[in-house]
């Protein structure tokens, strides 16, 4: 007999029983976001008060940080922990955390979604170096956020005579999954999809503890009708299918082909960037590349180095990757991060993050919130808010060169450039660069122990990372050194004196005149 495994969101949703342990994954801006069945489950709590209890496990960040994707869950008593790798969606799950209504944990979202396939094989934990030395270090937070939380979720062990991290495996009872397009027996392809994420290691986690494999997709296929090629979870493991015909690609698009690799849409000619003192920091990050290189932009300043790179026409001299397992394309930004439109090849992202971990990435342009006298970042705790690093610290941690890319102070700073010089009218009210950071993500002491090469730009200065300290290596045309860079400082960086001027090109406004 045939089977049937399509229901309603509300008729899955009811399958979610108090006290369980609910995995999810997605992406922000829309990426693989089961919303449909959020939301029913959201619907499901405010009426009948269940699920209760919830522990909600998610490795990136989901939502619009209004109402939906992880949002839905973002009510007292509905959720009682979430451990999740990224924050900055949800400010409604933000604020519970802040006032000490859930346990908060956060962990690398790489970490998750291997985590993941080590609890589909029964194996005891994800065993690994990242992590060391940063937050999650359990000689640190261990990945707690708040006061709620305290159980161990990580624990420090020794194997062939080095320390290496144990994420502790745990019951999946749900997994909350979304893909493009099903067939009654639950086979399902993600081929109108802007990635793949982790859903199968996900999808096999929950299955192997017993649980319940929900997913969202856009539409229904007869038996049969589904290439086998085109299946990324089997049927086997799928317990509801529910379809959602208004799915949307992401919250920005509802359908584009050149996202999905479906079909090649045209290669627009990338714009020049608006010129400001952020792009004269990501012009002087490109410097830093090289042919051939695999390298991976972070979310913000990184990801103007890949338009610049895109402008200049030389992307085919370097080999583009996202974290999510794509390759290649021209990178989206914004709330569309994470998208590339005519991408190269398309894997999943527990693979990806093999790759990493390995020494894959060449080069890594990545934010920059704090940064203190060690060469230690801060980018998941700022004021008090739990942020959380999504793929920062895997990526951090394993590139052979890791390019740090922020502003030198926030919060009302008023600079002028544009002709070639760079000078402060008004410094800002936020220090950056501080004595110690409020919380490791990325460790320079462990960076120091890997040999790895470490640059921090700003766009007044640039600094090298070595084992006796920060080294003031560059500063900006125009900067005072004493009055714009170390009195604006929390500590004194090394070699001072040896400075040199950084080239005037990446301050001047190609568009002006004269």
């Amino acid at each position: 007999m045939a089977r049937n495994k399509i229901m309603s969101a509300e008729a899955a949703a009811r399958l979610i029983p108090d006290g369980a342990t609910v995995g999810t994954t997605g992406g922000g801006g829309g990426l693989l976001e089961a919303d449909t069945l959020m939301g029913a489950v959201e619907t499901r709590f405010l009426t009948t008060r269940s699920p209760r209890n919830l522990t909600i496990v998610h490795p990136l960040g989901l939502g619009d940080r209004d109402y939906r994707g992880l949002n839905h869950f973002a009510h007292e008593g509905l959720v009682k922990r979430v451990i999740g790798g990224h924050w900055v969606w949800s400010p409604r799950m933000q604020q519970l955390a802040r006032d000490e209504k859930i346990e908060a944990y956060v962990l690398p979202g790489g970490v998750i979604m291997q985590l993941w396939r080590e609890i589909a094989a029964k194996r005891p934990g994800l065993h690994t170096h990242v992590g060391l030395g940063t937050f999650v270090d359990p000689r640190q937070d261990g990945g707690k956020m708040n006061r709620r939380a305290t159980e161990d979720v990580v624990e420090l062990v020794r194997a062939d005579g080095r320390d290496l991290l144990r994420y502790k495996p745990f019951q999946v009872d749900v997994a909350i999954l979304r893909g493009s397009v099903a067939d009654p027996d639950g086979n399902i392809s993600f081929d109108q999809e802007g990635a793949t994420l982790d859903g199968l290691a996900l999808a096999m986690a929950a299955h192997n503890c017993g649980g319940k494999v929900l997913v969202q997709v856009r539409r229904v296929v007869d038996h049969g009708e589904l290439p086998p090629r085109s299946v990324r979870i089997p049927g086997a493991l799928v317990d509801a299918v529910v379809v959602e015909p208004n799915q949307p690609l992401s919250h920005e698009v509802f359908d584009d082909p050149s996202l999905t690799g479906e079909a090649r849409g045209p290669d627009v000619p990338a714009a020049a960037p608006a010129f400001n003192a952020r792009i004269a920091i990501a012009r002087r990050a490109a410097e830093e590349l090289h042919d051939d290189a695999v390298i991976n932009y972070g979310f913000g300043i990184p990801d103007a180095v890949a338009k610049i790179v895109a402008q200049r026409g030389d992307s085919s001299r370097y080999y583009q990757t996202i974290e999510h397992g794509t390759y290649g394309g021209t990178l989206l930004d914004g709330t569309s991060f994470g998208y590339a439109r005519n991408p190269a090849a398309m894997i999943d992202a527990p693979s990806q993050f093999d790759f990493y971990n390995g020494g894959g990435l060449d080069i890594a342009f990545l934010g920059m919130g704090e940064l203190d006298r060690f060469g230690h970042v801060n980018v998941s705790k700022l004021g008090g808010v739990t942020v959380g690093p999504g793929g920062f610290i895997d990526i951090a941690q394993n590139a052979r060169k890791v390019v740090f890319c922020g502003t030198f102070e926030a919060k009302g700073v008023v600079l002028s450039t544009g002709d070639g010089r760079l000078t402060i009218r008004h410094h800002g009210e936020v220090r950056k660069l501080v004595h110690q950071v409020d919380q490791i993500t990325f460790s320079g002491t462990q960076a120091n122990l890997q040999g790895q090469e470490v640059v921090y730009i700003t766009e007044r200065a640039v600094f090298r990372l070595t084992p006796e300290g920060l080294v003031l290596s560059e500063v900006a045309p125009g900067i005072d050194v004493k009055a714009d860079i170390l009195d604006r400082m929390a500590f004194t960086p090394l070699a001072v004196d040896n400075a040199r001027v950084m080239d005037s090109r990446h301050f001047r406004d190609i568009d002006r005149k004269g």
